[in-house]
């Protein structure tokens, strides 16, 4: 099967993540909520909670934000905590849709769903416009390399539906994503309450003529041909039957992070740069002369190569360079603070190795994307370069090149906790890190 043929199958079954955000009671949830219904996705006894449970608060209409918000503590507040993740589905397209919080202490939050959305949804209140909150959650999209962004000015209903209001939420928006370096931004007036621009065209705001927010979604174009992508194959399992039917099989399973492999292709396998041809490859228990991203399929090669879990097979004429010394940009989720001279686990792929946190050159400031030059920690929420050793080496692309082998976490040795999430290479900030000179403490063992 051709490259081309892969790309028509992936295109025939569409799938677009996205993710919401925007600051607290812009309307997420029901937003959310209103494009499940009207989109005919809500089953009647959902339908049937959520009206009993509006009727309990004395509300005479559904409320239709509780459709996502499930957790007892967000139907209490009226606000989104968790990220509410929801699958529906159009006659066009298939959808999974991640619903972030709004309080800025959450935005570890939404780091986590736009981390691999493909489009995110950022919502203003049209009352009022784009707000520090606002300003954050457009960097954080544009720090995740999200390539489709749309501003959604709700609330529209309360601004007696002007276009001027609209458009001047829109330019300054614009104005400051472009900044950020994000490739493209939709903005779109709604009433997530009323339905306006939501599903169905607003009767009431004929001065806009682009699509709704449903119709956007459904044909903005999303690239999932990643075929002609550099090819990557990180080793999750080493399949050795030694049984009579296959005395000397030796295959090494994964699914492919991004690229084409094809059967005769000269292959090196990182970190030890040792090289072979492919001499097969299994789908499914089915022998294929080529396989390409996202399937699991199981490589065999030529030469008997010492290869284990964590492993990254490559072409030989595109592989990334390998390091100790890694350099990247962080946003750390956890309570406890990161610092210097931390000892932490790095989980690349399916790779996981010792490092120490050897520098912390800068925090970056959302609001006006300032560099605040020696912290010494990062705390939870915050966004830093930080440069870490490993005790291995690693081969990591850039995560401007591809978003999942240019990732990695951070992770607690002692309990497992996840500490931070890593993106290797440069932000969107233009601004460099200014060099430390100053000693890093002891490393009591840990010196790699």
């Amino acid at each position: 099967m051709s490259s081309t043929t892969a790309a028509e199958h992936l295109s025939a079954t569409t799938l677009l993540r996205f993710a919401t955000a925007g600051s607290v009671d812009d309307g997420k949830s029901t937003l959310v909520g209103r494009l499940l219904h009207d989109s005919k996705s809500v089953l009647a006894d959902q339908l049937e909670a959520v009206e009993h449970a509006s009727r309990s608060r004395g509300q005479e209409a559904p409320d239709l934000a509780l459709l996502t918000d499930g957790l007892r503590a967000e139907r209490e507040q009226g606000i989104t905590i968790d990220v509410a993740y929801r699958y529906f589905a159009t006659a066009r397209r298939r959808f999974i849709l991640a619903d972030t919080p709004g309080h800025v202490q959450y935005t570890r939050n939404m780091v986590t769903g736009a981390s691999t959305a493909e489009l995110t949804v950022i919502l203003v209140d049209a009352r009022n416009g784009v707000v520090e909150q606002t300003r954050r959650h457009a960097a954080i999209a544009a720090l995740l390399r999200v390539p489709h962004v749309v501003l959604a000015v709700n609330k529209m209903d309360l601004v007696a539906y002007e276009e001027s209001v609209f458009a001047r939420i829109a330019e300054e928006f614009t104005a400051y994503a472009t900044e950020l370096g994000v490739p493209e931004v939709t903005a779109i007036p709604i009433s997530a309450l009323a339905g306006d621009n939501v599903v169905e065209p607003s009767a009431t705001m004929d001065w806009y003529g682009g699509p709704t927010v449903l119709e956007h979604l459904e044909t903005v174009p999303v690239s999932h041909d990643l075929t002609g992508c550099h090819a990557r194959l990180p080793v999750q399992y080493v399949i050795r039957p030694q049984t009579a039917e296959h005395p000397d099989y030796r295959g090494y399973a994964g699914q492919i992070a991004a690229g084409t492999f094809r059967v005769g292709q000269e292959v090196t396998v990182l970190p030890s740069g040792r090289t072979s041809r492919i001499s097969g490859i299994d789908l499914l228990g089915t022998p294929v002369d080529v396989a390409w991203t996202p399937q699991s399929v199981t490589l065999l090669l030529e030469d008997d190569i010492d290869i284990s879990r964590g492993d990254l097979i490559v072409p030989s004429g595109d592989a990334p360079a390998t390091s100790q010394d890694v350099e990247a940009t962080v946003c750390h989720v956890a309570d406890q603070p990161l610092t210097v001279g931390q000892r932490v686990l790095l989980k690349h792929t399916t790779r996981t190795v010792k490092a120490i946190v050897k520098d912390i050159p800068s925090r970056l400031t959302l609001d006006d994307l300032s560099q605040h030059p020696d912290p010494g920690q990062l705390v939870a929420n915050d966004i830093g370069t930080v440069k870490v050793r490993t005790a291995e080496p690693l081969a990591l692309d850039a995560y401007a090149d591809s978003r999942r082998t240019g990732s990695f976490l951070l992770i607690d040795p002692a309990d497992g906790t996840t500490l931070a999430a890593g993106m290797a290479g440069e932000s969107f900030a233009t601004e460099k890190s200014a060099e430390k000179s100053a000693a890093t403490p002891a490393d009591d063992g840990w010196d790699f």
